[in-house]
């Protein structure tokens, strides 16, 4: 790939946003309604390849419930208000109302109450009492520490989410997660992000994943690149995951690894460029937290927003647009692509003359 010299010193290669690449029409054209969005990773098949994100403005044990009924899958943050507290509804409610710069520090005390592994427990099991497949997420940092609490609970699919996550993680403070003897210990798939580069997700493919997270997670909520100077443009990001899936396929004799873009999901072309990119599933924040009935209360964070030491994201206000079926399925009131995510992927699909998922990720897609 084409290199550009930043300077004498230091030379970069060029990479895309969403924003900066387009989905090309094609000759065939088909009717909407003959489109498949269907997708299935390990033993689970969903009718939507939408994952939400594990961020208390968006999952609780009730819209996660509401997500996989709607054909979805709702991943629970485990170390969220909703496993430090019995009921965690006056502190959300209390969070919307919190206002400049006593928000960090208000929060950052609110999640200062420890985990309790008894709610984690009783979290996941509502979720499996009503019949959807049960999804939830811890940091590497916690996954030895509470793994065996999230298991034992019943869980169906395990996720471990970070702002970055490699297989090479190196410590001198603590023994660190060994991914690879970690997956092949639980009885579960595991799904394991975020990553970026060809690399470091041929590595988290090697560890038995069953799918990886590409992206810093967080989207709108991150404040990553101007505190730490790290970003990602996803459509580069993915499509790199995706030539790792390919090359891992062949290395492996055979086995897929899905992947899953975790970030810059903003509007519902994102989702179609994303698996034009050649993303299997979209795991998505800020469009869900648009409903008007997300815990978050037309308010988005997500973890870096309460970060002890180093916040590296914000509270943002969104506008409540309609419910969360409706930001899925539509009717859409509005023409910015903030509802019928599905609707308007099917119709991409459509346009181009693609009826599976797999097949549109071959689109031909151009640079704007």
């Amino acid at each position: 790939m084409t290199e550009i010299e930043i300077g004498r010193a230091k030379r970069a290669r060029r990479a895309y946003s969403f924003d900066d690449i387009a989905i090309v029409p094609s000759r065939r054209t088909r009717d909407p309604e003959e489109v498949s969005v269907d997708w299935q990773i390990d033993a689970y098949r969903f009718d939507i390849p939408v994952l939400a994100a594990p961020m208390d403005s968006v999952m609780s044990p009730a819209t996660a419930i509401a997500l996989g009924r709607l054909g979805g899958l709702g991943v629970l943050n485990l170390e969220g208000l909703w496993t430090r507290y019995e009921d965690p509804e006056p502190l959300l409610e209390e969070v919307a109302q919190l206002r400049g710069t006593e928000a960090t520090r208000r929060m950052q005390a609110i999640y200062a109450e420890p985990v309790r592994p008894e709610l984690i427990t009783e979290r996941l099991r509502e979720v499996r009492a009503a019949g959807v497949t049960v999804a939830g997420s811890l940091s590497p940092q916690r996954t030895q520490e509470l793994s065996k609490v999230v298991v034992d609970a019943g869980v169906d699919m395990f996720v471990i989410r970070g702002t970055t996550v490699s297989a090479e993680h190196v410590s001198s403070q603590a023994e660190p997660l060994n991914l690879k003897e970690f997956i092949y210990e639980l009885d579960v798939p595991v799904v394991v992000g975020g990553c970026a580069t060809h690399q470091a997700a041929l590595h988290l493919m090697r560890t038995g994943a069953a799918g990886v997270l590409v992206g810093f997670g967080g989207g709108a909520a991150h404040t990553t690149r101007t505190v730490l100077g790290l970003a990602v443009p996803m459509a580069s990001a993915v499509a790199d995951v995706a030539g790792a899936r390919r090359d891992y396929l062949d290395e492996s004799g055979g086995r897929y690894v899905h992947v899953i873009a975790d970030g810059s999901i903003g509007m519902s072309g994102d989702v179609a460029k994303a698996i034009a990119c050649g993303a299997d599933a979209v795991m998505v924040g800020s469009p869900l937290a648009r409903a008007s009935d997300a815990p978050g209360r037309g308010f988005h964070w997500g973890a870096e927003a309460h970060h002890d030491e180093l916040p590296r994201g914000q509270r943002v206000e969104f506008e409540q647009v309609g419910t969360l079926e409706e930001i899925l399925f539509g009717p859409s009131r509005v023409a910015d692509g903030t509802m019928n995510l599905v609707g308007a992927l099917r119709r991409s699909m459509a346009t181009t003359g693609y009826t599976e998922l797999k097949e549109f990720q071959r689109v031909e897609v151009v640079t704007t």
